[in-house]
Parts: structure tokens; sequence; C-alpha cells
């Protein structure tokens, strides 16, 4: 398989993401570093921001069941309403820092899923992949 591509798989996958991919790369490859880290932090930014979108389309169009819309108002809106002012406060900062610091559990994609899950608006989850 093409070393690029598996890179570039390495990288859309949970929990691997850059921590596995830019080794691989370096490993791998005899492509310029500087090509490779484009390659692969842009894939990174793309995947953040089709995971909080399909979440904003399936979560908009599922909270029109009332069963969902109940369950989504206790266990999301309601713990929203009390982070608020933390959000506000670090939002970008926030979704940075824990997309861009390598520890267990972090990453672009639980980076995704934890803006959308607190409330934290659109561009400011894009600001915070992109510089995270």
């Amino acid at each position: 398989m093409n070393p690029i591509l598996v890179m570039i798989l390495l990288t859309l996958t949970p929990a691997l993401e850059l921590r596995a991919s830019i080794p691989y790369a370096i490993l791998a490859t005899e492509t310029p570093l500087y090509l490779l880290l484009i390659i692969i932090i842009v894939t990174n930014i793309v995947l953040g921001i089709l995971i909080y979108e399909i979440l904003r389309t399936v979560v908009h169009a599922m909270r029109k069941l009332t069963w969902f819309e109940k369950i989504f108002t206790k266990f999301v809106n309601k713990p929203q309403k009390k982070i608020q002012k933390a959000v506000d406060k670090w939002g970008e900062l926030g979704v940075a820092l824990f997309v861009g610091i390598p520890l267990p559990g972090s990453g672009v994609v639980t980076g995704a899923i934890g803006a959308y899950v607190i409330g934290l608006e659109r561009k400011k989850f894009y600001l915070g992949v992109l510089f995270g």
C-alpha cells in the first residue's frame, strides 16, 4: 500500500491521529518532511471539521424525535448551561490545547465531539482545531 495513503489513514484513525502518522511518515517515506506535515495537518483539520459537522447534522435531525430530545435536554442542554461561562472564556483555547497536546484520549475526534457537546460555536471550534 502507498505509504502516503497509510499515513492519511493513520491520521483519520481516532486515538492514533497525528501521534502515529507523523512518526510513520518520517520512518516510512522519503517525502520531504514539510510536505508530509502539510498533508497530515490538513487531513487532521478536515477530520475534525467533518466530525463536528456530521454531529451537528445528525443530532439536529434526531432532536425531532421526542424521546431523543428528552435525553438530549437532560444530558447535554442542562450541563451546557452550567459550564457556559467557562466555554465562553476558554472556548477556542481549550479546544486548541485539547487537540494539540498529545495525551491519551485527546485529539481532534474527541475534541470535535467535546466541542459539540459543550455547545461551542462552529467558528470557535474551527479556530481551536486550526491552532491545535
